[in-house]
């Protein structure tokens, strides 16, 4: 692998979602991640099949009986080899299988330990079950995510797993990794997916501190209030995207919609105003189809976009030109993030079905004849 982390070994416990996701963003980014799954995951897993499994590409796999004393010797040992190392159990269950990090540092002192989970390591929550929504609901994002007059509505799971838990915890990594190459000190990183949702919500409670921001859905500048900040239906059913926030750009948008001679519009920030324009921009936009709002919006400062779906996004021309969207083993999926121009990163490739066990073992000094003793009594696969 390329890229900016090439150098970098982390172990990597087999979860599900966000602690996966932070794991194939530090593999994106040129880390070898070698991530142990359990021997009856080894075909499937909570994903179903490995190799069309995005969260799970550019990895090295190998199957370890973690109920077994010699299986936990293999991951201490691998983990020995590592910089970092990461699991996505309740607080507590590593300890229990003798993964903790007073056992891991206690051999690697510069080992960098994340740990993933929704409520924290501590805190009245911290032992019970929940998923995305759960955390985000507690983190005060939720409530913010919807239309006036309308129930809290989820953003599919973006914002807790993926945004405050995932990408927070690849963040850490790579900040602790820093440290400890600097210092030889490594540390446990606890990262939280209410914290990471109440994080990425920073700029909202710094506009609600200002009284900018009130407490309601829908009511506000960001969260479709605004009748120059939303989706519009076209005449085929398909949605176009405007967020004329600035005045230049709003002006842009009422010039080429045709909108600049209706005085009703020159009240762009006036809150008391927005359900009316909604309307008029409802009405307007009904009456082209998507592709010819294209024609008249696109590629100019009107703030817009056409809503593409999951089957249209890759084949965009921006999306295409940039090459946003990248195939491999055959399944269409999101390139690495961000670009780097002096170490690049390389294109993705999907969990292979064959097992990368010797490999693995054999990298960190096993011999031949041990290997052949863990692969024999199902310790390894």
């Amino acid at each position: 692998m390329s890229g900016p982390l090439a150098g970098i070994r982390i172990v990597e416990l087999a979860g599900i979602g966000p602690a996966p996701f932070a794991c194939m963003m530090l593999a994106d980014h040129g880390a070898e991640v070698i991530r142990i799954e359990r021997p009856s995951a080894k075909k499937g897993g909570p994903g179903g099949d490995p190799t069309k499994d995005i969260l799970l590409r550019s990895r090295k796999v190998i199957a370890v009986d973690l109920k077994s004393a010699d299986g936990i010797r293999v991951v201490r040992d691998l983990v020995a080899s590592a910089d970092g190392f990461v699991e996505g159990f309740r607080p507590g269950v590593a300890e229990r299988l003798g993964l903790g990090p007073d056992v891991l540092l206690g051999t690697t002192p510069r080992l960098v330990y994340g740990r993933m989970t929704g409520w924290g390591q501590d805190g009245p929550y911290a032992q019970a079950a929940g998923h995305d929504i759960n955390y985000i609901a507690l983190a005060g994002a939720l409530h913010a995510f919807g239309r006036a007059g309308e129930k809290p509505t989820p953003p599919i799971n973006m914002v807790g797993d993926f945004g405050g838990g995932g990408m927070m915890l690849a963040f850490g990594m790579v900040s602790a990794l820093l440290h400890a190459r600097t210092t030889g000190q490594g540390q446990v990183i606890d990262c939280a997916m209410t914290d990471g949702a109440a994080l990425l919500m920073s700029m909202i409670w710094s506009f609600h501190g200002q009284g900018l921001w009130c407490d309601e859905r829908g009511a506000n500048l960001l969260d479709t209030g605004a009748h120059f900040y939303d989706t519009y239906a076209c005449a085929d059913g398909e949605y176009v995207a405007i967020g004329a926030i600035e005045p230049q750009f709003y002006a842009v948008l009422r010039n080429k919609a045709g909108l600049a001679a209706d005085p009703a519009f020159d009240r762009q920030m006036d809150p008391r105003s927005w359900p009316a324009l909604k309307e008029k921009m409802a009405a307007m936009f009904a009456t082209k189809t998507r592709d010819e709002w294209c024609t008249i919006l696109e590629h100019g400062d009107a703030c817009f976009a056409p809503v593409l779906s999951m089957r249209d996004a890759p084949k965009h021309p921006h999306n295409v030109a940039r090459g946003t969207f990248v195939e491999a083993g055959g399944v269409v999926q999101p390139a690495p993030a961000p670009r780097y121009s002096r170490t690049p990163t390389t294109t993705p490739r999907m969990a292979g079905e064959n097992s990368d066990m010797e490999d693995v073992l054999a990298g960190i000094g096993y011999a031949t004849d041990s290997i052949a003793a863990l692969k024999a009594g199902g310790i390894v696969a």
